[in-house]
């Protein structure tokens, strides 16, 4: 029986060094690019909360991540606009947060 030849290297890798867990969820997650945007679709609601605080999730009825864009809808039309001009500054703070550069756009509706 054959085996993949990059698995069976990083198999044994991963056998023979002493290996924390984070590194190994890191290949895993490396190896798995359809399962990580999965997760970070789940954590953007997360990392929106922690980024913007209560005040500004307390208008804040719906996130959405989809491609690279993220998609808030906010009951709120003055908060809207005021977010709209810190755009930039959201999508820096929110990739940081996640810990890669995944969102390119965000839209508030």
């Amino acid at each position: 029986m054959a085996t993949n030849k990059k698995f069976t290297d990083r198999r044994r890798s991963l056998n023979n060094e002493e290996s924390s867990i984070s590194d190994v969820l890191k290949l895993f997650m490396e190896q798995n690019k359809k399962l990580s945007k999965g997760i970070t679709k789940n954590n953007i609601k997360d990392t929106w909360q922690k980024v913007m605080g209560p005040g500004v999730c307390s208008y804040t009825r719906s996130i959405q991540l989809t491609g690279n864009t993220v998609y808030v809808g906010l009951t709120s039309a003055i908060i809207r606009e005021e977010l709209s001009y810190g755009r930039q500054k959201i999508i820096k703070m929110l990739n940081e947060d996640l810990g890669e550069n995944i969102i390119k756009d965000i839209v508030f509706r």
